[in-house]
């Protein structure tokens, strides 16, 4: 037992200033996992990481004890790999190039990403397709880093809800050793996958094996909802305070399939992040 990889657990904080200045702001928390934006996310264009930069962010991630393989780097939110135009979807695959040559430069080994939206321009397939083929481009102008799907509430045209949806498009990217996923637990319970009881848990999480994968699993986004089940709507709130309940977090902290990946806090009131961690390792006697 001693031998398995920990339980990674943060949240995902702010890196005004700097991106050095994130892990510091994990290592307040008490975290041992954490989310960062590489760069601006609500705008295109970013100034080039410094060396400086570089620097402090691995200085600190080796003096803090965070690996790669405990950081969740995300991507802009202006990204839209499946966008149905040419030009936008030229700009959005140069702008995913650049975030992941910004998480080589950082020495870190997973970029976190919305799959795209349709725009109701072309129908699902037609987009997914386009999805896969914007990683395919983008891995064969990087190196290290994987392209971590992360699942969607299905909002709009949103792709990504869907566990065929993931699953669809990973079978259509050529190095399969540099894709993966991302479970939102928010995401997940409102697209239709329940999470209320262990019985819940258990079927979706089957379903997500026999899908997708557990090997495809690169992260985990722990929120509770706003909003109902399947209610289609992206809306976050503080464990146990919303919709989802405690239950499936008890659930995730107790099942090994969950351990050595980052499982970051989205949570809405930041004040309570370093509560929300101690309970969640409460859950479990043997993370850290």
């Amino acid at each position: 037992m001693s031998d398995l990889p920990l339980y990674y657990v943060g949240a995902h904080v702010s890196a005004s200033g700097g991106v050095e200045n994130a892990p510091l702001n994990a290592a307040k928390l008490g975290a041992n996992a954490f989310a960062l934006f590489t760069k601006n996310q609500r705008r295109w264009e970013a100034k080039p990481l410094t060396s400086g930069s570089i620097k402090k962010f691995r200085d600190s991630c080796e003096r803090l004890g965070f690996k790669p393989e405990q950081i969740l780097p995300h991507d802009s939110y202006l990204i839209n790999l499946g966008h149905p135009e040419a030009e936008p979807l030229a700009k959005s695959r140069a702008a995913f190039v650049d975030e992941l040559q910004r998480c080589e430069q950082l020495g870190l080994c997973y970029l976190n990403f919305h799959p795209g939206s349709h725009l109701r321009k072309v129908d699902e397939e037609t987009c997914l397709n386009t999805i896969a083929e914007s990683i395919n481009i983008a891995l064969d102008q990087t190196s290290g880093v994987t392209a971590v799907i992360e699942n969607t509430a299905g909002q709009g045209s949103n792709l990504g809800c869907r566990f065929e949806h993931l699953a669809h498009i990973i079978d259509r990217v050529e190095d399969k050793s540099r894709v993966g996923v991302c479970l939102d637990t928010c995401h997940t319970f409102a697209s239709g996958y329940d999470l209320r009881d262990r019985d819940d848990c258990q079927h979706t999480f089957a379903e997500f094996e026999r899908i997708v994968g557990f090997e495809y699993l690169k992260g985990m986004h722990l929120n509770d909802s706003k909003t109902e089940f399947n209610s289609r709507k992206d809306r976050h709130h503080s464990l146990g305070m919303g919709e989802i309940g405690l239950e499936v977090f008890r659930y995730i902290m107790s099942d090994d399939r969950f351990r050595g990946i980052p499982m970051v806090l989205e949570t809405i009131d930041d004040t309570i992040w370093a509560e929300e961690i101690q309970m969640l390792r409460g859950f479990t006697d043997l993370s850290s």
